[in-house]
C-alpha cells in the first residue's frame, strides 16, 4: 500500500471513528467555517453534513464560543450551552499544527437527563429532610424497623415518652428493645394493625403498625404510638390538613404562573410610538419601580408586563398576574393577599408566590376600595412575612398594574384612593391605539400571517391591495387584539395565496374605501390632515412601502413625502 493509499485509509478510518461517537463533535478551519461535523451533531443542530461543512460556525451552532477559541488560542471546558430545550456540557479546544492555529474542535456532552436525575435526587433529599423534620416534631412516637426486624428510625416523641435515648434503640431488634411490640409480627404477615391496645411498661398505649411494602414484598414497618389526647390529634390533623392544601395551591398555581412568556419583540410595530414605548420600557426595567400600563382594551398591556419581566433583574424569578374583574371584594383579597383561617386553608395568595419576581394586577380600576386599603398597606413597607431558607423574611415583588379606565376620573369620583393612584403612577407608560399607528399594519399583517401559516398549515403570502385597504380605512376598536381574531377568522375561510376582501368579515367587507372619516366635531383643517395621512399609509401599502412609487403615486416629490411622514410620525 502506497503512503497515499495508507494516509487516505487512516482518514476514512477517523471519520468513521468520529461519526459512531456518541457525542456531537464541530471543528472549524482558522477561519471559522466548519469542516468536520459528525452524525451526533447532525441529530443535535438538524443539519446533514453536506449542509453544514463549509458553513460559517454561527450559522451552524450558534453562541458555541468556537471563533473566540480560535482568535485567543485558549482551551475553554465545561461550558454550559443550551440548544432546542437540550443542555450540554461544552468543551472547546483548538488545534494547532507547528505552532501554527489552524481551527478549533468543540465536543458537546448532552446533560439533559443527567440534570433531570440531579433535580429528581435534590426533590428526593429535600421531601427525605422534610419528612425527617416532620417525624422529629411530631406529637405522636413514631418507630421505623427495616426487614430484619432491625430498629432503624425512631423520633424524640418516641424516646421521651417510654425513657429511652435514641441510641439505645437504633440498630436494635425491636421484639428485644421494647416489650409487646408487634412489629416483628406485622413484618411476616404484611397486614396492618390499627387502633390495637399496647401495653408497656406501665402505661397502655393505642399503637398503629403498618407495613412498607416495595414491588410487592415487605421490607419494612412503620410503628405509630399515640401519646396525645384526642383533642391535640385533631388539632395536629387540622394543621397537616392546612399545610397539605397550602402546598397543592402552590404546586397548581406555579404550574399555571411559572413566569413571562413574552419579550419586547412580541410587541409588533416599527411606528415611532411604539418604538419609543419599547425603549422607555427597556429604561423601566432596569428599577424596582412600580409601573402603572395604560391603555385601552387589546392594546397589549399583558404583553408589555411580561416583557418588564423579562428584561428586569428578576427574570429568574416568577411572574404572576391576577385580575381585577370578575371577582367580589373578599374572593380577591383572598387571591392576592391569602389567608390562614378557616375554610381558604391556608392559601398563600399571588403576592407570596410572586416573591423575588414580579406581580402584575390587571384591571387595577375596578379594584374595590377594601382591597384598595390594604394594597396601599403593602406600598407602605407593611409586606406580608413568609418562610424562607434563611429564616422568616419579608415578601420581596416588583408590581406592575394595568388599566384601560381612566383612573383621574374615579379618583374625582372617589372610587379610587387618591393615595393609592400618586404610589401606583410613579412611572406611566401608554399603550397607543392601532387606530392611531396604522403604518404598524404592514408589520402585523406579516407576523400574523407568519403565525397562522404555521397553525393553519397554510402557504398564504399575503394580502391584496383591496384588502389592506380595508384594514387601514377600519378604526379598530378591539385593537391588536381584534387584528388578530380577524385574521384568526380569515383563515377558516381562506385557501388560496392570498387574502382578498370576500375572505374578511362581513363587518370588515364595506370598508373598502375611504370614507371613515367623521364629520362631527372636526374643523376642516382637521378632516384634510387625516385624509392625508390616510392617503399616505394607502399609497405605501399598495407600494409595499416603495418610498418613490408612493410619492409618484400621490403627485408629490419624494422630499416632500418625508416631510409628511415626518410630519404625522409614520415609520420609514
Amino acid at each position: 500500500m502506497s503512503e497515499r493509499e495508507e494516509i487516505v485509509s487512516q482518514l476514512f478510518n477517523w471519520v468513521a471513528i468520529i461519526n459512531a461517537l456518541h457525542n456531537p463533535i464541530i471543528a472549524t478551519d482558522h477561519d471559522g467555517i466548519v469542516r468536520v461535523f459528525n452524525k451526533a451533531a447532525s441529530k443535535v443542530f438538524g443539519k446533514d453534513m453536506r449542509e453544514a461543512m463549509g458553513l460559517p460556525i454561527e450559522q451552524v451552532a450558534p453562541q458555541s464560543k468556537l471563533r473566540q477559541i480560535i482568535q485567543t488560542g485558549q482551551s475553554m471546558t465545561g461550558l454550559r450551552y443550551t440548544y432546542n430545550d437540550r443542555t450540554f456540557v461544552l468543551n472547546l479546544t483548538p488545534i494547532i499544527r507547528k505552532q501554527r492555529m489552524v481551527g478549533a474542535v468543540a465536543i458537546f456532552q448532552d446533560v439533559t437527563e443527567i440534570e433531570s436525575i440531579v433535580e429528581e435526587l435534590n426533590r428526593v433529599k429535600e421531601l427525605k429532610s422534610t419528612l425527617e423534620t416532620v417525624l422529629e416534631n411530631a406529637y405522636d412516637g413514631i418507630m421505623v424497623v427495616n426487614n430484619d426486624g432491625i430498629i432503624t428510625m425512631v423520633n424524640k416523641a418516641y424516646c421521651d415518652s417510654l425513657g429511652f435515648e435514641e441510641a439505645e434503640l437504633l440498630g436494635k431488634a425491636v421484639d428485644e428493645a421494647i416489650e409487646n411490640t408487634r412489629l416483628h409480627v406485622v413484618l411476616k404477615t404484611g397486614q396492618a394493625e390499627v387502633g390495637e391496645l399496647q401495653h408497656t411498661g406501665e402505661r397502655d398505649f393505642v399503637a398503629m403498625r403498618i407495613p412498607i411494602v416495595k414491588d410487592g414484598q415487605v421490607v419494612g414497618a412503620v410503628g405509630k404510638v399515640m401519646f396525645k389526647n384526642v383533642n391535640e390529634l385533631n388539632a395536629l390533623a387540622n394543621k397537616i390538613n392546612s399545610l397539605q392544601n397550602e402546598l397543592n395551591y402552590y404546586k397548581v398555581e406555579l404550574q399555571k404562573f411559572r413566569g413571562a412568556r413574552y419579550s419586547l419583540d412580541a410587541i409588533i410595530g416599527e411606528s415611532y410610538a411604539i418604538r419609543m414605548l419599547k425603549e422607555t420600557a427597556q429604561r423601566v426595567a432596569r428599577s424596582d419601580s412600580t409601573v402603572l400600563l395604560r391603555g385601552e382594551s387589546g392594546t397589549g398591556k399583558q404583553l408589555l408586563a411580561h416583557a418588564i419581566h423579562l428584561e428586569s433583574e428578576r427574570k429568574s424569578g416568577p411572574f404572576i398576574q391576577i385580575s381585577c374583574s370578575g371577582l367580589g371584594p373578599e374572593a380577591l383579597e383572598l387571591e392576592i393577599f391569602g389567608g390562614t383561617n378557616g375554610f381558604d386553608g391556608g392559601i398563600p395568595g399571588k403576592i407570596r408566590l410572586a416573591h423575588h419576581g414580579t406581580l402584575h394586577i390587571t384591571d387595577i380600576g375596578d379594584m374595590p376600595p377594601a382591597v384598595q386599603a390594604r394594597l396601599m398597606r403593602i406600598l407602605q413597607g407593611q409586606l406580608p412575612i413568609m418562610d424562607c431558607p434563611e429564616g422568616p423574611c419579608a415578601v420581596d415583588i416588583r408590581l406592575i398594574v394595568s388599566t384601560n379606565r381612566h383612573l383621574e376620573e374615579l379618583v374625582k369620583k372617589g372610587t379610587f384612593r387618591e393615595d393609592l393612584y400618586n404610589r401606583l403612577n410613579v412611572v406611566s407608560l401608554f399603550i397607543p391605539p392601532l387606530r392611531d399607528r396604522k403604518e404598524d399594519i404592514p408589520e402585523l399583517v406579516s407576523a400574523f400571517v407568519h403565525q397562522f401559516n404555521k397553525e393553519f398549515g397554510l402557504a398564504v403570502q399575503g394580502l391584496t391591495r383591496e384588502a389592506m385597504t380595508v384594514l387601514y380605512n377600519y378604526h379598530w376598536p378591539g385593537n391588536v387584539r381584534e387584528f388578530a381574531s380577524v385574521f384568526e377568522r380569515t383563515y377558516d375561510g381562506v385557501k388560496g395565496e392570498m387574502i382578498d376582501v370576500c375572505h374578511l368579515p362581513i363587518y370588515l367587507q364595506k370598508f373598502t374605501k375611504n370614507d371613515d372619516i367623521s364629520l362631527q366635531q372636526q374643523n376642516l383643517q382637521s378632516l384634510l390632515e387625516q385624509t392625508e395621512k390616510a392617503a399616505i399609509l394607502q399609497s405605501l401599502a399598495q407600494t409595499n412601502g416603495n418610498k418613490v412609487q408612493a410619492a409618484q403615486m400621490l403627485g408629490i416629490s419624494r422630499a416632500g413625502l418625508y416631510q409628511k411622514l415626518t410630519k404625522y410620525n409614520i415609520s420609514e
